[in-house]
């Protein structure tokens, strides 16, 4: 019994557990959403995305009060087709004949003119629409590639697709429909209700009474709506979120067998998602009903005040138009309600999107920046002290030389400051004091294009995009022949293995190189940074994921492929370093010994004991 009660408790302790990480992960997500009710501010705004195509929305809008008037008109053609049959059952058949032809081709004119302005407005709505999509996706990926790397360390992916993708869908709906729907809306409306009343304005002023209950009933539901579809959207983020960390960490997940364990979490984020939507549909099978339930009030008011009241001039034509309008006369209440949802989402959605677009890069250029000329390459530090937070410095007073052409090696233990070091140099953060230049010209000074584009980057976790080999080779320098790729790709010792493949240059890499070994990923970036032909090559940790033979095999390439450039290498593995031209030793931010592979051994300091231990632990690995 104790065992059972023990299995039963810590089964219960992790349901806990599990509930908790769900709670946590919507908490987080509700904290960073708000909804908004109409701002004319971010409406305004978003009008500006559609103001360049206003020629084409007027005449969508012109179209839509040409649909809305032959749609009222068919209602009053039908009563005055059934006052002509009712006259001429009392009158003159033929008079009456002749008539009644005329309206039935009136009618059938009307419904012509009907589908083909609906179907020319709709053409031109649907058009409309994704091209303001376009121009808005666009302006959000441009601005996205200048944001500063401290947005990517800490925004989520999955947020910033769902504010890309769903969000921006969002501003499509209402861009295509909702504001010429609303128009339509309102045409329709006054249309209906000058017709009523030209045909009777007493019965007109009684379907009218239904109005006040709409009205409350339109604004209870929007009320409950407006929170009900907030949280349905929140949800659905937090499950596109959870879904890209899913994908991207498959590998983790499986090393681990987390697989049961994911299943259950995305199975309570998306019971929650049901729940959500599950009262959203409650809602609206509640509120569509019974504005029917009230159109129909509003006929049965037509069908009592013709039978109750013994008004003479109501004609059994008035009768059937009056009903006929009446059951449209709902419609586009029933529309407006939507519209404002709507038009509430659209708000939420702008707020994301224009929260995103407002955000300035860290990193900028300055308004006197200059482009960095050809450079040689020479990198120096003086007293720089830089922090990813300003409370907490991760370099602190780094004073470094680096002639033009000299290989440089910085090592050290895990957080020491290494990487800092070279994402300064690539100007990816700023320093906080001290001055950083290349060739006497400050990196402040200078444009980021202009600096980068005579760098050469390699990093630990090489990225490939989808494409071909030679696409991602050609990544950095776009004009380069085939013979120029084919020499870079020689030179790092990647084209046998690349002339091995299915279709060499022209195979395809799959999403992020999937298709190829680490160690062949690894060697293409090089080739991709050599075919660049930096001035300056940044190498971090860029031998860690291959093996001994392909190390070497690298290591003879960039013999050859240094000499007369600079380059700054982190390793862990000091193999790899004990050729630098300087080895610097890093250590709690500073710089703690600089100097030779042989100088440094000699020194027996910091440089001296990580090289021991490395090699203690490689020989008791042996």
């Amino acid at each position: 019994m104790s065992e059972e009660r023990e299995v039963r408790r810590a089964r219960d302790a992790q349901q806990r557990a599990m509930q908790a990480q769900l709670d946590e992960i919507f908490d987080h997500e509700q904290a960073s959403q708000r909804f908004r009710s109409y701002d004319p501010h971010l409406f305004r705004r978003l009008m500006t995305y559609v103001r360049p195509y206003k020629r084409p929305l007027a005449w969508a809008i012109f179209l839509m009060a040409v649909t809305s008037a032959a749609s009222v008109a068919g209602p009053n053609l039908v009563g005055a087709a059934v006052d002509t049959v009712t006259a001429g059952l009392d009158g003159d058949p033929t008079a009456a004949g002749t008539r009644l032809a005329w309206l039935i081709a009136a009618l059938a004119g009307v419904s012509v003119v009907e589908w083909a302005s609906n179907r020319s407005r709709l053409f031109i709505l649907a058009d409309l629409g994704t091209r303001i999509v376009v121009d808005i996706r666009g302006h959000l990926f441009g601005h996205l590639q200048q944001l500063s790397m401290r947005f990517y360390d800490t925004y989520k992916v999955g947020r910033l697709m769902s504010r890309i993708m769903g969000d921006v869908s969002v501003l499509q709906d209402f861009v295509t429909w909702s504001i010429v729907g609303t128009a339509r809306s309102v045409f329709l409306l006054s249309f209906i209700l000058v017709s009523m009343a030209t045909r009777n304005w007493r019965l007109t002023l009684l379907v009218v009474l239904v109005l006040p209950l709409m009205a409350l009933l339109t604004r209870a539901w929007s009320a409950r709506a407006r929170e009900a579809w907030r949280e349905v959207r929140r949800r659905i983020a937090i499950i596109n979120g959870y879904l890209n960390e899913t994908v991207t960490g498959m590998r983790v997940i499986q090393s681990y067998v987390r697989e049961p364990t994911n299943a259950r979490l995305f199975d309570g984020l998306n019971r929650r998602n049901l729940t959500a939507n599950l009262h959203a549909a409650r809602l609206s099978a509640l509120f569509f009903p019974t504005v029917d339930v009230l159109g129909s009030a509003g006929v049965a008011i037509v069908l009592g005040y013709a039978a109750l009241s013994g008004d003479r001039s109501l004609t059994a034509g008035d009768l059937i138009a009056f009903t006929l309008l009446v059951d449209r006369f709902f419609n586009p209440i029933r529309e407006l309600s939507r519209r404002y949802n709507q038009l509430l989402a659209t708000m939420a959605a702008s707020e994301r999107i224009f929260e995103l677009l407002d955000l300035e890069p860290e990193v900028q250029d300055a308004p006197d920046a200059i482009d960095l000329p050809p450079i040689e390459g020479h990198v120096r530090f003086e007293q720089v002290v830089f922090g990813y937070a300003p409370e907490a410095p991760v370099l602190r007073g780094i004073d470094l030389d680096v002639p033009a052409g000299t290989a440089v090696a910085l090592v050290g233990e895990t957080g020491a400051g290494k990487s800092s070091i070279i994402n300064l140099v690539g100007r990816f953060y700023d320093i906080q004091s001290g001055r950083l230049s290349i060739d006497s010209h400050a990196l402040r000074d200078v444009t980021r294009q202009s600096l980068r584009s005579q760098m050469g980057v390699v990093l630990q976790e090489t990225f490939l995009f989808g494409g071909t080999v030679a696409d991602n080779i050609r990544y950095g320098r776009l004009t380069a022949s085939d013979a120029e790729l084919r020499a870079a790709a020689e030179a790092v010792g990647a084209h046998d293995f690349i002339q091995r493949l299915p279709r060499g240059y022209e195979t395809e890499v799959g999403e992020r190189g999937v298709n190829l070994s680490v160690g062949q990923r690894q060697l293409l970036a090089f080739a991709r940074a050599l075919l660049a032909d930096p001035r300056i090559l940044i190498l971090d940790e860029a031998t860690s994921s291959v093996d001994t033979e392909t190390e070497q095999l690298i290591q003879r390439a960039l013999d050859r492929l240094l000499a007369g450039r600079t380059a700054f290498m982190i390793a862990h593995r000091l193999s790899t370093v004990t050729r630098a031209d300087l080895i610097v030793v890093v250590d709690g931010g500073r710089i703690v010994e600089r100097g030779t592979h042989e100088a440094l051994l000699a020194q027996r300091g910091a440089y001296y004991r990580l090289y021991t231990l490395q090699w203690a632990s490689q020989a008791r690995a042996a």
